[in-house]
């Protein structure tokens, strides 16, 4: 029986998917979700948002690839058949992508280019003495494989980079804090904050008001993770009050955000549509197909999910 993979996103064109797949793998089958009629054979899913009850409809799943980095979304699903296993990409364009934004998004705030696009709107010629990198502060909250990538690039570019994990990690030239005590400490030396921590139960809601609050006054924030690790109402109180001075929202509660959300009106925010990082089929496809190898030969797949854990 030839082996089968469904794919679903409605964000992604599955065709160059299915190309990079045929390359990597040419007796895989490649099958689109929304023209399946028989569930036989299919074993692999790679997919992004699925609807509620996708996965039930394929008893013969053993893999579920998610097309994006985090994952928190498919651990929480009821709808797995048994045995499956979760696979994130550990693609390293997407790592480069990533922090190719968060430096964008850092550099347009260490060298006040919001000032510059306020002064534009007016007509008004405006200078602002520039600051060494070396003055600002980056604090990158959470420190896997992207958070840790995005660091190093802050760090080479001559930011004062510090990071923040729950378990402890030891980078090069990166001031490392790790666990719930170290947390205030770390957010009151970033000038700039970046999240990139995992969605899981621990994380929703940690940067509430009170941790915003301890943010030195006028700081940056940068979300390139999930909506929901902020309080989001606390986060436009503090941007009206300038307690935050700027914020880059790649990621937003709900998403899309609505049209007559108030974090549209605000000057000081720069909003993007969840693109801060995409998996690329001629990277991410080798990988796949590599796990698809491994489940063949009985072999466990690389770069699991601990659901238990949340990614």
């Amino acid at each position: 029986m030839t082996d089968r993979l469904v794919f679903y996103s409605r964000m992604d064109n599955p065709e160059p998917w299915r190309a990079a797949l045929r390359t990597a793998l040419p007796d895989l089958a490649f099958d689109l979700a929304d023209f399946v009629t028989d569930p036989t054979g299919i074993r692999y899913a790679l997919v992004w948002n699925a609807p509620q009850g996708f996965f039930a409809r394929f008893p013969d799943l053993q893999m579920i690839v998610s097309l994006g980095a985090g994952v928190d979304a498919l651990v929480a699903r009821d709808d797995l058949p048994p045995g499956v296993v979760i696979t994130r990409l550990q693609d390293p364009m997407m790592s480069r992508m990533m922090a190719s934004y968060v430096l964008f998004a850092t550099l347009r705030m260490a060298r006040d280019i919001p000032a510059f696009e306020a002064a534009q709107r007016q007509r008004r010629w405006t200078f602002v003495e520039p600051r060494p990198l070396s003055h600002t502060r980056v604090g990158i909250m959470g420190l896997g494989e992207l958070g840790l990538f995005a660091a190093r690039e802050c760090a080479r570019q001559g930011f004062t980079v510090s990071g923040w994990s729950r378990s402890p990690k030891s980078e090069p030239g990166i001031a490392c804090h790790a666990g719930m005590d170290s947390l205030p400490a770390f957010l009151a030396g970033c000038d700039i904050l970046v999240c990139m921590l995992p969605q899981t139960p621990q994380t929703v809601g940690l940067l509430n008001a009170e941790r915003l609050a301890m943010l030195p006054q006028g700081a940056g924030f940068i979300n390139v993770a999930r909506g929901a690790i902020v309080d989001q109402q606390a986060l436009l109180a503090a941007l009206r009050s300038g307690r935050i001075g700027q914020a880059t929202l790649d990621v937003c509660t709900p998403e899309p955000l609505p049209d007559d959300h108030p974090l549209w009106t605000l000057d000081n925010v720069l909003i993007t549509p969840h693109v801060a990082s995409v998996a690329l089929p001629d990277s991410a496809a080798p990988q796949v197909a590599e796990n698809i190898r491994r489940l063949r030969a009985g072999l466990p797949a690389h770069d699991p999910v601990d659901i238990a854990r949340g990614y």
